[in-house]
């Protein structure tokens, strides 16, 4: 049975982010999490390693900007640890009652958290774990990741005579997961929170492993006004930069169907990360887009 999106009125009112976090103008880390617990609801814990969430949403200490159980890991263990949680609760007959959530960045979750991400899910942990994809290590400096797209400037692929931008294509991380045979794997984007939470209620109705993969623009590191950030990221989706799809037990479909997509220039050229990017470079990213809809059409 396909997720259910969210309408905006049925949407939780209970806020269990804090105002007043440490979070960038814009940031949409803060409002992908403000989202996601909006669907998770107050029994959840959650598990966050190193990233913006621990230090911008979560707060140094003695504050704190998340009203559920927060346990902070280290970088490369979130899988470890939401599985250790999830056994944990299971041994003393209360996993029923509770969502066990890792919530780290693409490159707590590509790179650098990929192992233990794996083996959570070839065990197949009742867990869900939601990557924010910000597209870069955005807390340290900016540095490429794994989900960094092509012709993207970081500060470790800099734009110079030589042009050395980002080179390689993103990692298709929902793919990777999929390959596991868990019950769900997602995408989702700030833009569309009703999707987002239709999806996050889906993984809990199912049982997981779940995971789901949501798209957040950040203002700093991809260069655009802070007052831009959801149009950016609908953008991605309108112009098929990002596909909005679910796989369940196997069975794959898409969530948004974009019957005429935007150019892809529309979507780049508000970002400075992009701006070197010639002509030519934008006709072949439009390509690869073109071919991944011809490969999976809506």
């Amino acid at each position: 049975m396909p997720s259910k999106v969210v309408p905006l009125k049925e949407m939780s009112r209970v806020e269990l982010v804090s105002k007043g976090h440490n979070g960038c103008p814009g940031c949409g880390m803060c409002i992908s999490i403000r989202q996601a617990l909006k669907g998770l609801g107050k029994n959840t814990v959650l598990a966050i390693p190193a990233g913006c969430v621990p230090v911008v949403a979560g707060g140094p200490l003695p504050l704190a900007g998340l009203s559920v159980p927060t346990i902070l890991c280290s970088f490369e263990a979130t899988g470890a640890f939401i599985a250790g949680v999830e056994a944990a609760l299971d041994f003393k007959g209360r996993k029923k009652d509770v969502n066990v959530v890792g919530y780290a960045g693409d490159g707590g979750t590509a790179d650098i958290g990929i192992q233990a991400l794996s083996g959570a899910f070839e065990r197949g942990h009742d867990i869900i774990y939601i990557c924010y994809d910000n597209e870069a290590y955005m807390n340290t400096g900016i540095q490429r990741s794994g989900t960094t797209p092509y012709g993207a400037w970081t500060t470790t692929t800099p734009v110079g005579s030589l042009r050395h931008f980002k080179r390689e294509r993103k990692k298709d991380m929902p793919q990777i997961i999929a390959a596991h045979n868990p019950r769900f794997v997602a995408t989702a984007s700030i833009a569309f929170p009703g999707d987002f939470i239709g999806k996050i209620k889906r993984a809990i109705e199912l049982g997981g492993p779940a995971y789901i993969q949501v798209h957040s623009p950040c203002p700093v590191g991809w260069r655009f006004p802070p007052d831009k950030t959801i149009e950016i990221a609908r953008l991605a989706v309108q112009s098929g930069m990002w596909r909005l799809f679910e796989i369940e037990d196997g069975q794959y479909r898409l969530t948004l169907k974009v019957t005429k997509r935007k150019p892809i220039d529309e979507y780049l050229k508000p970002q400075g990360r992009f701006r070197h990017l010639t002509p030519q470079d934008i006709e072949e990213i439009q390509k690869e887009v073109d071919k991944l809809w011809e490969a999976q059409p809506a």
